[in-house]
């Protein structure tokens, strides 16, 4: 089914995650079950820190928006790709298509930037202990979330009205959710203005985050080595080890979005995007 304009393709079909039939069972069953424990896992905290006064502190309150954002962007595009292993034909509108494309961008670059306000606390809280809670008061805080989702508003609003401008030529999408490159690979205009916001964004939202993270940790892997206790250097190094995973994040994210996609690898990349949207964030908590 081919068409000039978005208004004689008024619905798409996604591919899914696999298109083989032996798997579509299993695979079900199995991301399912992550997707539980992904909701309740999250949920929990966002409940605990909310009811315990004990951890009304920056920390928590950054992990807290860190698990909302994680409950959000898992319920944006997981039920989507359930939806592909029980039926043939998986078909979204041309409204629900930009819906998911822009909450899915505005969720996961709000991530990237969230996760970057988690390695400068933790960076004041072992760099520089003694000033944490006069830096890293309430107020700094709460304008650190706003920034992040500020962020994440201004990158989804660029990419979703350069998708906007876009014409589509074939209505079947090699892929679970309406991200940016399998759309791209079914417009049937140029695709330079768009390849090229999406360089520039997604640039900015990788190269800021991760060098942000790389230089914090720097510092505070600095400070723990000039710890004297190996009992305190244990203590401080445990409190943000595993946010140096976050990097990964990043370097996988490169990869998926700064690297040419050609239709044959959009399988490959297709994996490796639900790998890193369902267990960094994680690891990482």
């Amino acid at each position: 089914m081919l068409a000039r304009n978005d208004s004689l393709v008024p619905e798409f079909i996604l591919a899914g995650l696999t298109d083989r039939p032996e798997l579509q069972q299993p695979l079900f069953y199995l991301f399912l079950m992550i997707y539980i424990v992904t909701m309740v896992g999250n949920l929990g905290s966002i409940i605990l820190i909310g009811l315990n006064s004990h951890l009304h502190t920056p920390v928590y309150y950054l992990v807290f928006n860190l698990s909302f954002i994680d409950l959000c962007y898992s319920s944006v595009f997981t039920p989507q790709m359930l939806m592909n292993f029980v039926f043939k034909k998986n078909i979204i509108s041309y409204v629900e298509r930009m819906t998911q494309l822009f909450f899915f961008l505005f969720f996961v670059i709000s991530e990237c930037y969230m996760l970057t306000s988690m390695a400068c606390d933790r960076y004041v809280a072992i760099c520089t202990p003694l000033l944490y809670k006069v830096t890293m008061f309430h107020k700094v805080c709460l304008v650190l979330s706003l920034a992040v989702y500020v962020m994440g508003f201004t990158g989804a609003s660029a990419h979703t009205g350069c998708m906007l401008r876009r014409t589509f030529c074939n209505v079947n999408i090699n892929h679970y959710l309406c991200d940016i490159l399998p759309l791209l690979q079914v417009s049937c205009t140029s695709t330079y203005v768009s390849e090229v916001v999406v360089l520039i964004v997604v640039g900015i939202n990788i190269t800021v985050p991760s060098f942000t993270i790389l230089v914090s940790y720097i510092f505070i892997l600095t400070s723990i080595l000039h710890i004297k206790s190996a009992q305190g250097r244990s203590k401080a190094f445990s409190t943000c080890s595993s946010h140096i995973i976050a990097l990964s994040y990043f370097g996988s994210a490169a990869f998926m979005y700064l690297k040419y996609s050609s239709p044959g690898s959009m399988d490959l990349k297709k994996f490796i995007l639900f790998s890193i949207l369902m267990w960094c964030p994680w690891s990482i908590l």
